[in-house]
């Protein structure tokens, strides 16, 4: 072949392979590898494959399960827990994956439905193909005990977690021995790190290295606008401490992409690199998409054995532009929802149902919940157009919508023969403009968002070529930064308000990423 060719045959692969890429995966290098909200995440590998879980915190199904068969391009693959456990009530925060003697075990946090307190429980499956069955509360410790980690030393297993609340004595990262089965824990707690200067300590993973126990753990503030997390490491000889704090800490914090990087675990490649699934936010996007789920090798160092990061090459590694302009639709034309699809479980219950190519929604509300019941999907860049279209009019609102709790929403949708643009914000709901429109007609509804905060309105029916334009605001486009739960990012969706009988009717959803383009 003529080396031009060749060298032509070979650019058109390149580009083909990279074009293949998926929002939801791709290549090791490219950051992130989940995007989207997926704080505190948890990877093991099993077999040839994969499996990664991370926060869910007030939204249901619990923990979305990914699986991947190489580490770079990963698939949701359902949700872990599909029911609330009996004994919890919110909070479903940091989930820790691990697989032993044929037995795939979930460990999480939840508050306590008796008391509001943070509790470690702990579910199993044979499969990640089955429903777990959970197995009740495994830790109460002190005020809270938080972010489980599961660790095993030559056939005996440690549980390691953070604790606040003991006797006026700092917060600390505690561990103690498991029984066999995983399921109990034996009265041998011991302390691994003790948070002596005040910053917070958390997030930690356990790894047994030649003679050296490391422990990967985060520091500072995690979540927020004026979050300061970062990634430290310290050994011992032994399982039990005492830990040695490197002093080259921390050894992963911010650059100019990411900020706020931690909470993480490692995973072993066959070929035996160790990688480590962590968050981070993306400085342009921000709270407003949340904490993704990044992957990064981590190095050791053979004179010291110390490990460490490439954080002046590919670790925080940027996102490809290419990986922005991708978009995700349901057709309504599956069996059930897709597994995209999460609702706030506290204060809702959506009743759904799909029959050709439509989808159905209405719900029964708290007297708390101002917005009504919302399905929403964690969105992966904070540059996106949402569209769906309405296809019945009724007394209920049925909208497009931007989610950051029951409390605190923005929206465009029909009612009664309306289009209305609407807010939800310090305990109150106002509509802020209504315009008529044709009846008998299905509506089609738009919101584009810019750097994950700033949105604009559109409807248009059937025979409009063009977008209407909503934007009697006071300030427009209209800034959102009121939003973000502190834990968690807004979400876009869709939405019923009114009566259970009065349905919304939605023919679809489309999320599309990258530069939004205003009326067209």
């Amino acid at each position: 072949m003529n080396p031009i060719v060749k060298l032509f045959v070979v650019y058109i692969f390149c580009c083909f392979m990279f074009e293949g890429a998926v929002v939801h995966g791709q290549r090791l290098g490219i950051n992130p590898a989940v995007p989207g909200d997926f704080a505190d995440p948890s990877v093991i590998r099993a077999g040839e494959l994969y499996y990664a879980t991370g926060t869910s915190s007030e939204w249901a199904p619990h923990f979305p399960l990914f699986k991947s068969s190489d580490l770079q391009e990963w698939e949701q693959a359902g949700y872990l827990l599909m029911e609330t456990p009996e004994w919890a009530s919110a909070s479903f925060w940091a989930p820790e994956l691990f697989y032993h003697q044929d037995m795939f075990y979930l460990y999480y946090t939840a508050r306590r439905k008796s008391d509001g307190v943070s509790c470690i429980g702990v579910a199993t499956s044979p499969s990640m193909d089955q429903p777990f069955k959970d197995h009740g509360v495994l830790i109460a410790y002190g005020s809270e005990a938080i972010d489980a980690f599961v660790f095993d030393d030559n056939g005996q297993l440690y549980i390691t977690w953070k604790a606040y609340g003991l006797d006026e004595r700092p917060i600390e990262i505690l561990g103690a021995s498991l029984s066999a089965d995983g399921l109990k824990l034996n009265d041998d707690t011991f302390t691994l790190l003790k948070d002596e200067q005040g910053i917070g300590i958390e997030g930690q993973c356990l790894v047994k290295r030649n003679e050296y126990y490391y422990l990967l753990y985060s520091a500072g503030a995690c979540c927020g606008l004026k979050c300061d997390y970062n990634v430290r490491v310290a050994r011992s000889k032994s399982v039990t401490g005492p830990y040695e704090d490197f002093e080259k800490n921390p050894i992963l914090a911010e650059n100019s992409e990411w900020q706020c990087p931690g909470h993480g675990t490692l995973v072993s490649t066959p070929e035996g690199k160790d990688y480590y699934m962590y968050h981070a936010y993306r400085k342009s996007d921000n709270v407003f998409t949340g904490r993704q789920g990044l992957l990064d090798e981590l190095y050791w160092e053979e004179a010291s054995e110390w490990p460490y990061f490439d954080v002046d090459g590919k670790s925080l590694g940027i996102i490809a532009e290419d990986l922005k302009k991708k978009e995700w639709s349901d057709d309504f034309t599956g069996k059930g929802l897709a597994d995209l699809w999460q609702w706030d479980f506290r204060h809702a219950s959506p009743k759904t149902s799909i029959n050709e190519g439509v989808l159905l929604l209405s719900g029964e509300t708290d007297s708390e919940n101002l917005v009504g019941t919302a399905l929403t999907i964690r969105p992966a860049y904070g540059e996106y157009a949402v569209t769906t279209e309405v296809t019945n009019q009724n007394a209920s609102l049925k909208s497009l919508v931007v989610y950051g709790d029951m409390d605190q929403a923005i929206g465009v949708g029909v009612r009664d023969g309306h289009v209305e643009l609407w807010e939800v914000k310090d305990g109150k709901r106002q509509v802020f403009q209504q315009k008529q429109i044709a009846q008998g007609s299905p509506v089609q509804l738009k919101i584009e968002a810019q750097e994950g905060a700033i949105y604009r309105f559109f409807y248009k029916q059937q025979n409009q070529p063009n977008w209407t334009e909503l934007k009697d605001v006071a300030e427009y486009p209209y800034k959102a930064s009121f939003l973000p739960p502190w834990d968690r990012s807004p979400r876009p969706g869709l939405v019923h308000q009114g009566e259970l009988a009065d349905h919304a009717s939605f023919s679809n959803f489309t999320i599309t990423y990258g530069t939004v383009s205003g009326v067209l």
